[in-house]
């Protein structure tokens, strides 16, 4: 017997948030959440996305253990800008039970007819910068700080309950190149940047980054606008998100590219990889996690490529290469042998094209799967 039960209390949602540390305990490739973020994100007073969203999480219990939890979404904006009366589900975790999975996605389906929408899809957030796509290859592979990780057999519970690949997200390892491929990039940067009167700005502390922080933002807005899912974000989430992340930034790792008027024409953002102070961390930054973290910052061989934006006007006039010079040169300088790049549309080719000068495998896969909601009515006519 499965008892679906509506988060409505701080424990429930603490338990929500909890599932999956117990889910994946011994699972060496999934990555751990920070609680904290968690709680941020799910908190309807907090988070600045349900200005235009609302969501509603539940937890399925199988004889009388929690066995379960998946969210609702139904992301206004969304609907707006595309035209699609659809709802989403997230943060969804099962164990491997189709009678539980099967509770866990009826209810969001009814839920979504109830609101008069005419399909649900997922794995996906409020944002394009919340985790998204179920992981369908690459299940032996470490996460990253920013991905979903699911075992193998989510897949086949979503099959089973009807739902179909809408979209599939690619993410590349990549080694760093040789001497005669930087080179080639530094010509190609330079050409670019000589062409089009750029510059790299120089940056030395977090602080000196946050001038940029806004247009950073613009930029996704309007370089992802074409991106499966996405939503533009508003001023109030872009100063929630300068707040969550900028101070942290390695600078090391970020590159802002400006034009003649001091204007952002691109920038690229990576991280030293966290995956493994994650899982030391066990969610928590404090007492001591944020001590792996700080360790992972400053000494590490893998760098996870988190955000990359270029203005579409520039997109092929060799900007791209501006952005990979650098950054692969100063990964270089610090030690580093491999990145992981953040998931891709497999059909972005512009994006997918720029790692052709590196020798990359595609080491994962993710998918945002769809299941057409067909009225209730219509099963009893």
């Amino acid at each position: 017997m499965v008892e679906i039960v509506r988060v409505q209390t701080k424990k429930q949602l603490n338990e929500f948030i909890k599932f999956p540390f117990s889910l994946y305990k011994d699972n060496p490739y999934w990555v751990p959440p920070l609680i904290a973020d968690e709680k941020f994100t799910l908190d309807r007073e907090k988070n600045p996305a349900f200005e235009n969203s609302e969501a509603e999480y539940w937890l399925a219990y199988k004889d009388g253990k929690l066995a379960g939890r998946i969210a609702g979404i139904v992301s206004y904006s969304y609907i707006k800008k595309w035209g699609n009366p659809y709802a989403r589900f997230g943060w969804v975790d099962f164990i491997d039970d189709l009678e539980v999975s099967k509770a866990l996605f009826d209810t969001v389906e009814n839920w979504a007819r109830e609101k008069g929408l005419k399909a649900v899809h997922g794995p996906l957030g409020f944002t394009d910068l919340d985790k998204e796509g179920m992981l369908v290859e690459g299940f032996d592979e470490m996460g990253t700080f920013v991905t979903i990780y699911n075992y193998p057999y989510y897949v086949k519970h979503l099959e089973a309950h009807g739902y179909v690949k809408d979209a599939d997200w690619i993410e590349f390892e990549l080694k760093m190149p040789g001497p005669e491929v930087v080179k080639k990039l530094e010509e190609l940067a330079q050409k670019a940047m000589d062409k089009y009167k750029l510059r790299v700005v120089p940056l030395k502390k977090p602080k000196d980054a946050l001038q940029y922080a806004k247009s950073v933002f613009d930029l996704i807005n309007v370089a992802y606008e074409h991106l499966y899912g996405t939503v533009h974000l508003s001023d109030k989430q872009i100063e929630c998100y300068i707040k969550q992340y900028f101070s942290f930034l390695n600078v090391d790792y970020v590159c802002f590219i400006v034009d003649e008027q001091d204007q952002l024409a691109g920038f690229g953002i990576m991280f030293p990889s966290l995956s493994k102070a994650a899982q030391k961390a066990k969610g928590r930054l404090f007492p001591f996690g944020f001590v792996h973290f700080l360790r992972a910052i400053r000494k590490n061989d893998t760098l996870d490529l988190y955000l990359i934006a270029i203005r579409p006007e520039l997109r092929s006039k060799g900007v791209p290469y501006v952005l990979l010079s650098e950054l692969t040169k100063t990964a270089m300088r610090n030690g580093v042998v491999r990145g992981i790049a953040s998931p891709e549309l497999e059909t972005n080719h512009a994006v997918l094209s720029m790692w052709r000068y590196f020798e990359s495998r595609v080491h994962r896969r993710r998918r945002c799967f769809i299941k057409k909601l067909e009225d209730e009515s219509d099963n009893h006519s």
